[in-house]
């Protein structure tokens, strides 16, 4: 079983040394079914109280804290603030975690638990949902069920790398699979056939959406959870990592009456979140804006969001179909996938729609080859392509423990090639305690973006090669690998973590 969490965090302002031992101790004191039923909570000296705080409640955190307490107030909404930032942190311990999912209420659809609700549940299930709570607050983005032939192995992606949590023996294999798949709604019968479910968590509040995968392998199924914390809400074109020149482009783009606008980039790049950003940018009272989703990620107010559904015919293409009816003028296209999505979504250009979509391409111009591979002609892509956007999501340096060195030789040239100016020093990853000797620390979004000028049009319309259009639409600072190496100047990231992700491209 994962390591239980031993160190705690004592609340800002406390007072003396022996204060702030205790205070932990005194937030944990309720426990969190209690807390949250009865809208009280210890913070160090504090009783915070929510709008339906119950005399019962009152009395026994008086009791449990066995001092003078402060009563503060909170309206409905900074409760449930302070009651995730207290219980989510870990004070309790993995072990006190019990998250609890009881068959009998999955199946008669009532709504789950929360994940930090205090439970006596039998073993495999306390130490799947110990797994599930310990991937959320790392922050996790998958967590990779894989059994082999000497036992199980948990690992999660966290900032793109996977992590191993748990590597044992000793584990009932068999009974976790069954469990994750009794949560996700899959047939635990079932173990020829791949499958896909969703699991709906909480935790200590937050709204934690799951999508499940099971495949088939030697040696028992293999799980595979995608994670999405709905909580974390959209970023502005601040937060995204835009310079001040791209972020007017996409304001630009965002106010087009008509055309397609693409993110293009890998899974896990970010294309959804800038999409989302572009949506909030378009989204104004006059504008009627549909999206069609697999799934549909964060909800935005205002907006008419669909989720497709393949087994039932709701493709995208089936579900661009059905918005073009529902009189819009932005629609949002999950991902362009083939050829009758991409026809569809160019008629709809024409007929004075704003798409948004996103395209697995290598880069930006990339796209305009991959809509070519789709079937669409030089003259529809000219005509109803507005603008690409391209982005990888780099590692962050540790602040930390970042440790500066002039650039050698080899590394000066690739800034040389780039036509960049050499930096007088880079950064390079070290690692400590605050990063867990990774050296990096979250991430960090870089961005190519092409808005297609006449210029442009008329080179797609002729049919020109990607490289040529490469040349006449980017520089080569504008280019991923020019903006990774911008980065790099700054000391935001590595050098070596450039060339991971998206390599010495001239």
């Amino acid at each position: 079983m994962p390591r239980a969490e031993t160190s705690h965090r004592s609340p800002p302002g406390s007072g003396s040394t022996a204060s702030k031992a205790d205070a932990p101790n005194i937030s944990a004191a309720l426990p969190f079914a209690f807390a949250r039923d009865q809208q009280v909570l210890l913070e160090g000296g504090q009783l915070l109280t929510g709008p339906g705080a119950t005399a019962l409640g009152l009395r026994e955190a008086r009791r449990r804290a066995g001092q003078a307490l402060q009563l503060n107030p909170q309206s409905q909404s900074g409760f449930e603030a302070a009651l995730t930032r207290l219980y989510q942190q870990g004070d309790q311990g993995d072990s006190a975690a019990g998250l609890s999912f009881d068959l009998e209420d999955q199946a008669m659809g009532v709504v789950q638990r929360d994940l930090l609700e205090e439970s006596e549940d039998a073993p495999v299930i306390q130490l799947v949902n110990t797994l599930l709570r310990r991937a959320v607050s790392a922050g996790a983005s998958d967590l990779h069920v894989e059994p082999h032939e000497e036992g199980l192995r948990i690992r999660m992606r966290v900032d793109g790398f996977l992590q191993v949590v748990m590597d044992r023996s000793d584990v009932p294999v068999r009974k976790i699979v069954s469990r994750l798949k009794v949560m996700a709604g899959l047939d635990i019968a079932e173990t020829r056939l791949p499958q896909d479910g969703r699991i709906p968590l909480r935790l200590g509040g937050r709204l934690i959406d799951t999508r499940v995968s099971s495949l088939p392998g030697k040696y028992g199924e293999r799980i595979v959870l995608r994670i999405l914390d709905r909580s974390v809400g959209l970023m502005s074109l601040e937060n995204l990592g835009l310079r001040p020149s791209q972020a007017g482009l996409l304001q630009r783009l965002a106010a087009l009456p008509n055309g397609i606008i693409l993110a293009t980039g890998p899974t896990g790049s970010g294309k959804t979140t800038t999409l989302y950003s572009l949506l909030q940018l378009a989204n104004r009272e006059e504008r009627n804006i549909v999206t069609v989703e697999d799934p549909v990620e964060y909800d935005l107010p205002g907006i008419s969001q669909s989720q497709i559904n393949a087994e039932i015919g709701m493709s995208f293409a089936a579900g661009l179909r059905a918005t073009l009816r529902q009189d819009p003028d932005v629609i949002l296209v999950g991902e362009i996938r083939d050829a009758e999505t991409a026809s569809v979504a160019a008629q709809a250009a024409l007929t004075g729609h704003l798409v948004f979509s996103s395209l697995h391409a290598n880069g930006s111009v990339g796209a305009v080859v991959r809509l070519r591979d789709l079937g669409l002609d030089d003259f529809l892509i000219a005509s109803t392509l507005r603008g690409v956007i391209a982005q990888r999501l780099l590692r962050r340096l540790c602040p930390d423990c970042k440790s500066a060195h002039t650039p050698t030789g080899s590394e000066a040239e690739y800034f040389t090639r780039h036509g960049l100016v050499v930096p007088d020093q880079i950064c390079a990853p070290k690692g400590c305690n605050a990063c867990e000797n990774s050296g990096y620390a979250g991430r960090v979004g870089i961005f190519e973006m092409v808005e297609v000028t006449e210029e442009l049009r008329q080179a797609i319309d002729d049919g020109v090669s990607e490289t040529e259009l490469k040349h006449q639409a980017l520089s080569a600072a504008d280019s991923l690998t020019g903006q990774g190496l911008g980065e790099v100047s700054a000391g935001t990231s590595s050098l070596a973590e450039v060339l991971r992700v998206v390599g010495d491209v001239v």
